[in-house]
């Protein structure tokens, strides 16, 4: 359920803010090759997940899996991840005053990757994470490494290859520090969305 739940909702929120993107801009904020890369990174990081610790109370009963909760959860978690993207194209465009196609692309692809690595450990639990629940040791590490990568790659041949470029480090704190004002606000929207519905994974 939590990578369900995780896929559906981040899924959902980038398509709204690539439809968004599309229509608002004169290119398109990521090309399909450079999705589909941050994609597969996203997912190894998933992979972890069935290692993951589970919080004690969530096995108290069965568990049965509800087609309504999830798409309550993806309709309201989504636009949550989709508003941040959005923060970002502004920034980009306003504040940074970004021209160049492939400099775009290549911060939206490093920051979805910092920002849904990180979302993850809001989403795998009800409690505040790193608090009152901890992940398993394999999901921090992956999740610190693809993190890593995911802000590398754009210095490889890899990102080369793919049509990303080397960005200048006055663009880091947008790839770093959006993604965490995302986590404390994603915190708020879970507190919120358990009021309204009584459950979360």
């Amino acid at each position: 359920m939590k990578y369900i739940k995780l896929s559906t909702s981040f899924n959902f929120g980038e398509v709204v803010s690539v439809i968004i993107a599309s229509v608002a801009l004169p290119f398109l904020p990521e090309t399909p090759i450079q999705l589909l890369v941050e994609g597969l990174l996203y997912d190894f990081g998933q992979l972890t997940l069935p290692f993951d610790n589970v919080d004690e109370e969530y096995l108290k009963e069965p568990r049965k899996f509800n087609i309504n909760s999830l798409k309550n959860f993806m309709l309201f978690m989504g636009p949550v991840s989709s508003l941040f993207d959005i923060i970002v194209f502004i920034l980009l465009l306003i504040v940074f005053r970004v021209k160049d196609v492939a400099t775009f692309q290549t911060i939206w692809f490093s920051y979805s990757i910092v920002s849904n690595l990180l979302g993850m450990h809001i989403i795998r639990t009800a409690k505040i994470p790193f608090v009152q629940s901890n992940a398993h040791r394999l999901v921090y590490f992956s999740s610190i490494l693809l993190g890593i990568v995911g802000v590398i790659i754009p210095f490889t041949w890899l990102g080369n290859l793919i049509g990303l470029v080397p960005i200048k480090f006055e663009y880091l704190p947008i790839i770093i520090f959006v993604p965490i004002l995302y986590c404390f606000v994603a915190m708020v929207a879970k507190k919120v969305y358990i009021k309204k519905y009584r459950e979360w994974i």
